[in-house]
């Protein structure tokens, strides 16, 4: 697919980017060599290939799903400069 100075104009426009007029055949023949090389990427066989994220095999490290106690409210209000009814209190900073 070839690309012409008024298309990469064009898309130079959406997507906001200031283009001199001196470069715009320039530009259409890289844009053009790209879009090239999407195609013959496109033409690859990958029937049974399965999609992926990475070259490399990872598994995220898990924790096991059991249930905590939970129950530290004084150990987590310990921490706070001041608190009310089980509740952190902190200065307005907006007025």
């Amino acid at each position: 697919m070839s690309l012409d100075k008024a298309t990469v104009r064009n898309i130079a426009t959406l997507a906001r980017l200031e283009v001199r007029e001196d470069e715009l055949d320039h530009l259409a023949g890289e844009l053009s060599n790209i879009l090239q090389f999407v195609e013959q990427l496109a033409e690859v066989n990958t029937d049974g290939v399965a999609a992926m994220t990475s070259v490399a095999h990872m598994e995220l490290p898990r924790r096991a799903d059991v249930v905590t106690d939970g129950d530290c409210q004084s150990l987590v209000l310990a921490n706070a400069p001041e608190s009310h009814d089980g509740f952190f209190i902190v200065p307005k900073v907006v007025e």
